[in-house]
């Protein structure tokens, strides 16, 4: 079976994942950050001679709530450290807090980050800003590189299909952490926002590099004719494209993905779910580029013919 001939499969697989996305967005939703809702954030490291580890979370649970705050979340790192998001609060209570933590055993207090209401506010408007205006520039810019293409695909249904593609790849990622915050309370903040525009650079790349062979050999051996065998050889196009150009996807995909999964076993704590959401979004991102988007174009071609 060629790629081509399995895009009903793929449409079947990513119409799936996606649905479970915006279901998982629907039922639960994003659990944002202290970026995005105000907050602070404390990230502390106990010393070996505390014993070697960092109390329990329900230790430090307890005593967050005894201080006053009980919708504290508490985080492990590694063997000694905790990062621990709050509500907003000043310094006296940041010192007191540092007190009450210190009763457990000497600690060294790694940041301390503190964001108002209105600043989270404006960062989540001007975060969904940036998405939707990358995206929009990216149509456009397709559209506009592939002007010179009419037939038998118009230049503006190359940006379409890579508009559906680029909601592919952002939509699963996003689902994803949308159930992980649900049940493991994992949040997202401006780091996942920056992992989301890398994904949609990345993709909208190698969806390019695609296009660009599919162009070059309709040039040379696009099929001439009417009917059924015109669309017969536009899909021979497409499909002679993708083989030629899959092996370069999936080697650069991996290479990048190498790298993220180094980042996520031994990089810091703070860079894990970055790591998680370009792995996600890398993967998607090239399957939707070779089984989705010059599919779409495929489809596209056949929907019109059978309208003419």
């Amino acid at each position: 079976m060629t790629i081509i001939g399995a895009r009903k499969i793929s449409y079947w697989v990513s119409g799936a994942l996606v649905t479970a996305s915006f279901l998982a967005l629907a039922l639960w939703g994003l659990r944002l950050g202290i970026d995005f809702t105000g907050g602070s954030l404390l990230e502390v490291e106990y010393a070996p001679s505390a014993g070697g580890e960092r109390p329990s979370s329900d230790a430090i649970a307890k005593t967050l709530a005894s201080i006053g705050l009980p919708d504290a979340v508490v985080q492990p790192v590694g063997e000694r450290g905790a990062i621990l998001r709050l509500p907003s609060i000043d310094e006296a209570r940041h010192q007191a807090l540092l007190g009450e933590l210190s009763k457990f055993g000497k600690l060294e207090e790694k940041q301390f980050t503190s964001i108002g209401p209105t600043i989270g506010a404006e960062l989540k408007r001007n975060s969904i800003y940036a998405i939707g205006l990358v995206m929009v520039m990216i149509v456009f810019y397709i559209a506009f590189a592939f002007r010179q293409v009419s037939k038998p695909v118009q230049s503006w249904k190359y940006g379409a299909a890579a508009l559906v593609a680029l909601i592919h790849d952002v939509s699963i990622p996003a689902g994803v952490f949308a159930a992980l915050g649900h049940f493991y309370g994992v949040t997202v903040d401006t780091l996942f926002v920056t992992a989301l525009l890398t994904i949609l650079g990345f993709s909208v790349h190698d969806t390019i590099v695609v296009f660009d062979r599919i162009r070059e050999n309709n040039k040379k051996f696009s099929a001439k004719g009417a009917g059924s065998s015109q669309a017969l050889g536009w899909e021979n196009v497409v499909e002679t494209s993708l083989r030629q150009t899959i092996g370069r996807s999936i080697n650069t995909s991996l290479t990048v993905m190498l790298v993220m999964l180094a980042l996520y076993f031994f990089g810091g704590a703070s860079t894990k779910l970055f790591a998680l959401a370009i792995l996600i979004g890398v993967f998607f991102g090239t399957y939707s580029s070779i089984f989705i988007a010059s599919a779409l174009l495929v489809s596209w071609n056949k929907w019109s013919l059978r309208r003419t």
